[in-house]
């Protein structure tokens, strides 16, 4: 399944593959484009001349797309693909070539040789064909061949393009000489926003962004405090992302913590990206196990088996009782046999049994959706197992027809191509049990089938599946039985969200002292504790003022929960983590706390400078931005990396980039701060410049931090 990414820029939008592609054959307009906004046209400091309007392509970012959207329209316009093509096959004969002309001097050496068992040299003719077979399959440049990348450190730039590397042999020119010919192309492309290109070594192309633009980009960030002008998507997909999941009659965990913010905050970065998405909540309310639970409440909450109850009555404790039921299962016989007619009984619809079941979906129900008031998360749309029990006979039915459903040991089994047991034996993936029962394995192809192709589900371009790296097997093989069986519609893209596992300080599972597994709810009420310690013993006169309670709990909560939320989004997703209380309430590193103090700092430096003591009211941006300090300079030309990173975040799905930004940003903040007077600024129009970027700075923080699920607080 080819994923699609859809590029945006001046409202143009194609699809590329998620591995860089870039855009074919697009005109590029990098000159003199009007933001219908007079008080823009102020000349800036910095090389080149000219005014702000005379640099940015509209009054939207640009970013690594618009560079490599240019190198592939050089690329297109200055050499024949065909040819290239035809160039390298023949380069790889070649270098095949001379591995058997060296096998042969070894062998004629005395050495071991396997000339005799070589294939018979090719010959012209034959070559020809070769070459000829691979201009015709060939394609125009893309992205991938414009190989452009962030520039790995500050002096090479903002940009690098490689193309020139790998493309001057299959050209006939010296790298140096490849690279000329793309700076000859690009300059006219691109050169009103980039300083003059730079050849570096045996042929990097170097690109930094011009003063000019860095000053009309960060203006037009502020002209546009919610969106940072960054425009929405005009190609916009349908999403599902599938996350947090939690089981009902069972409490919520610190596994669940990673599913349920990660997913959301995907959720935020596409929706924000202008996509439709859905966030369902694929809770386990189904399967064996509800036999046992409906059987033990018709002896304990009779009044539960009455439909007019389900939703109102009061369980109680759902995990003891979940423990109970269990306890009597493995115990009583008769209670074991009853809890096996009581899965029959549910799954035929028999009224009492369905009634229980909703008393204990309605309970579960009540106690996760606190914990989603803690966190924050909103839009959940609950979607369990038990809404397709329609579809799954008919992915039995569909799958049988394909030929992929066969019987093994009583059960039916789909086997895939290169899915084996240890023992080397074929991986059978089970669709429908011995005892005729289905499980986790149907459940997901009836959802694919239906989010991605049923003309009454979703009709999703893109799937993802937020669960633990544990189950990555499992839904390679779900994914690849779904492809075979022709679930998935052409261009659509089912992508697993793998995540590790949350450890203890020393490395070990996480567990309370008795070895348990934590509680979701205990571990964000103990960093609530914990933050509103450190806050309350502060020597802060409003802190200790009853009038501030309600904002002192406000912040103690943010920061508290917001703590829990930051760590773990800060991580590679697909690593373990150490989970550690004192080091995600730090005020130093890369933390929750640290950013939202950085915010907090930020309001302060605007309060003062217009002369406010509570609220905080963001002043006009400064009719012309001033760069003319080195921290200055750098801090614009890091607020301008935003598109890319939350392009990079859209297409590869690691929120960690979004908290790497964060911290960087923060960090160039604090070196402009300490080299560049704000309120004390020596001119009214340096002031009002650096007031605009520290107001970008902060819509910047804001902004992220909400993507992350993290309110602010103008005060800590």
């Amino acid at each position: 399944m080819q994923q699609q990414y859809h590029h945006r820029w001046q409202g143009v939008a194609v699809n590329t593959p998620w591995g860089g592609g870039g855009r074919r054959n697009i005109l590029l307009h990098a000159t003199k484009i009007s933001t219908n906004d007079s008080s823009s046209s102020s000349t800036t400091t910095g090389s080149g001349g000219g005014t702000n309007d005379d640099i940015l392509p509209s009054s939207c970012l640009v970013g690594i797309e618009f560079v490599s959207d240019a190198v592939v329209q050089v690329l297109n316009s200055s050499f024949d693909a065909k040819d290239v093509a035809r160039a390298k096959a023949l380069s790889q004969l070649e270098k095949g070539s001379k591995k058997k002309k060296k096998k042969k001097k070894k062998s004629d050496d005395g050495g071991v040789g396997d000339d005799a068992n070589a294939p018979p040299a090719l010959s012209e003719e034959e070559k020809q064909r070769i070459g000829d077979e691979a201009a015709a399959a060939a394609s125009a440049f893309t992205g991938l061949d414009a190989m452009v990348t962030r520039a790995t450190k500050g002096e090479f730039g903002d940009y690098q393009c490689n193309a020139a590397m790998g493309l001057a042999r299959n050209v006939g020119m010296a790298p140096r000489d490849c690279a000329a010919k793309l700076v000859e192309g690009l300059t006219p492309l691109i050169g009103t926003v980039m300083e003059e290109l730079e050849i570096a070594g045996p042929g990097f192309i170097n690109l930094r962004f011009k003063k000019e633009y860095l000053a009309k980009a960060v203006r037009s960030m502020a002209l546009d405090p919610g969106r940072l002008a960054i425009p929405p998507s005009s190609t916009p997909q349908k999403i599902v992302i599938d996350y947090s999941s939690p089981n009902i009659a069972k409490e919520m965990h610190v596994g669940h913590l990673r599913s349920t913010i990660i997913g959301d905050t995907l959720a935020n970065v596409l929706t924000f990206a202008g996509h439709d998405v859905k966030r369902l909540n694929h809770v386990g309310d189904w399967g064996t196990q509800f036999g046992m639970l409906v059987e033990h409440l018709r002896d304990e909450y009779p009044i539960a088996l009455q439909k007019e109850n389900a939703a109102d009555v009061d369980l109680g404790d759902l995990v003891a009782l979940y423990k109970r039921a269990k306890r009597r299962f493995d115990e009583e016989e008769d209670f074991r046999a009853r809890a096996r007619e009581g899965v029959v009984k549910l799954q035929s619809g028999e009224r009492e049994s369905v009634a229980a079941w909703e008393a204990l979906c309605a309970t579960s129900r009540k106690e996760y959706e606190l914990i989603y008031g803690l966190l924050g998360i909103e839009g959940l749309e609950e979607r369990g197992e038990s809404f397709y029990n329609p579809y799954l006979e008919g992915v039995i039915e569909a799958l049988a027809e394909e030929g992929l459903a066969v019987e093994s040991d009583g059960a039916q089994a789909v086997f895939l191509p290169g899915y084996t047991n240890r023992d080397g034996s074929p991986l059978p993936l089970i669709v429908k049990k011995s005892d005729g029962g289905y499980n986790y394995a149907t459940t997901d192809l009836a959802a694919i089938r239906q989010r991605t192709s049923l003309q009454e589900g979703e009709l999703a371009e893109r799937v993802l599946y937020v669960t633990d790296a544990g189950q990555a097997q499992h839904f390679q093989m779900v994914f690849r039985a779904a492809e075979m069986a022709r679930f998935v519609p052409e261009g659509v893209s089912l992508e697993h969200v793998p995540f590790g596992l949350v450890q203890g300080e020393d490395g070990k599972k996480f567990a309370t002292r008795s070895g348990d597994t934590v509680k979701l709810k205990d571990l964000l009420d103990e960093a609530v504790k914990i933050a509103g310690e450190d806050i309350r013993n502060r020597d802060d006169s409003k802190v200790k003022d009853s009038k501030f309670e309600k904002e002192v709990e406000n912040v103690i909560r943010t920061v508290g929960i917001g703590a829990v939320k930051y760590a773990d989004l800060s991580m590679n997703r697909e690593s373990n983590y150490r989970f550690s209380y004192d080091r995600m309430l730090s005020l130093n590193g890369n933390t929750a706390p640290y950013m939202l103090y950085a915010y907090a700092r930020i309001c302060g430096i605007v309060r003062k400078a217009t002369g406010q003591e509570d609220e905080t009211v963001w002043p006009d941006p400064a009719s012309e931005i001033i760069l003319q300090e080195e921290s200055e300079v750098n801090l614009a030309r890091n607020l301008i990396k935003l598109p890319d990173i939350l392009q990079d975040v859209e297409a590869d799905l690691y929120p960690n980039k979004i908290c790497d930004y964060l911290f960087e940003t923060s960090q160039k903040f604090n070196q402009f701060y300490e080299n560049c007077a704000v309120n004390n600024a020596e001119t009214p129009q340096l002031k009002a410049s650096r007031l605009t970027l520290c107001t970008v700075t902060a819509a910047t923080i804001r902004l992220l931090l909400g993507m992350l699920g993290i309110q602010v607080v103008e005060r800590l």
